[in-house]
């Protein structure tokens, strides 16, 4: 009898730890948007295990992978974790609180390929890698051209391979103001993150792609194959809906969480994993923020903060 007991206690602490294993790796490298230039949107991904990385978005990067390294997430030099384990760029929209870090770290890179939709990646051909803005790293464009990076265009709904990863990734429109911005939905085996970019509500952004967005992905909800979404706060409820240019308010998205909840039953995301990103400044605004989400969270949903440089499990 003691050794059936014995033998069952493993076989329970083996199947706990099996649902614990996280099965993505995320280093945050900018958390905030707007004014704080070493801070803004950026977040390495790759799966637990694996130093193949992409970087989603990348408003910051040397200060972010310093932090990183500082804090002992890579044991490598921080031009290592830039040149190596960065395999490729995923830039959501063309914004320079998306896209500095990459820009102004160019010189010091090495060959990879910018991913993005093509009205983006244009934007950057004409107005960023020239050489009155700063020189022309990218295989497009003004010449001189550099050849340092790739632009490789990405069709909405196509499910594409990232080169030199395990992942591969499937990207949806999203509205954000007069501009579109991108959610790319990453996959390493069967397991998925969904990282959106800049964006608002559908009732406000006169929209149906963030209904469509959650059509697309509430089935691997329901399958417990997604791990988490990544998801912009920018402003507290106070702030005007004529003046959101596109982002979110607890409120809103709250509301859209409710959406989204009626394709993946009731309950259905009690303790789903939800990472805020996009807080702005100043300081006041974060605090309410985090209050007003707390406090409208009917859902029950695992909302997490990310930190600039502290690796997240998912």
């Amino acid at each position: 009898m003691r050794i059936r007991y014995i033998v069952s206690l493993f076989f329970c602490f083996v199947a706990i730890s099996a649902k614990a294993q996280s099965n993505f790796k995320l280093v945050p490298l900018g958390v905030l948007g707007g004014a704080d230039e070493s801070n803004l949107s950026a977040y390495m991904l790759a799966p637990q295990g694996s130093d193949n990385y992409i970087c989603l978005d990348a408003g910051t990067l040397h200060a972010g992978i310093d932090k990183a390294v500082a804090n002992k997430v890579f044991t490598v030099p921080a031009e290592h974790v830039l040149r190596q384990y960065i395999k490729g760029y995923f830039i959501s929209h063309s914004h320079l609180d998306h896209v500095s870090g990459l820009i102004l770290n160019s010189p010091d890179d090495s060959t990879k390929s910018i991913y993005g939709f093509a009205n983006c990646l244009k934007t950057l051909e004409t107005h960023y890698f020239t050489w009155t803005s700063w020189a022309n790293f990218a295989d497009a464009g003004e010449a001189p051209i550099l050849k340092k990076y790739h632009y490789e265009a990405l069709t909405p709904g196509e499910e594409m391979p990232i080169k030199n990863t395990e992942m591969t990734v499937k990207a949806f429109p999203l509205s954000h103001s007069n501009l579109t911005s991108t959610a790319f939905l990453v996959k390493s085996q069967n397991n998925y993150v969904l990282y959106l970019g800049d964006t608002g509500p559908d009732a406000i952004e006169k929209s149906t792609n963030m209904h469509k967005l959650w059509e697309a992905i509430a089935p691997l909800i329901k399958s417990k194959c997604l791990k988490a979404i990544m998801i912009e706060t920018s402003f507290p409820d106070e702030q005007p809906d004529k003046s959101l240019f596109g982002h979110f308010t607890p409120k809103w998205l709250m509301s859209e969480f409710a959406d989204l909840e009626t394709l993946t039953g009731a309950g259905g995301l009690k303790g789903f994993n939800v990472i805020i990103t996009h807080l702005k400044l100043p300081q006041t605004n974060i605090v309410k923020i985090k209050q007003e989400l707390s406090a409208e969270n009917k859902l029950q949903l695992h909302l997490i903060y990310p930190k600039q440089g502290v690796a997240i499990g998912l």
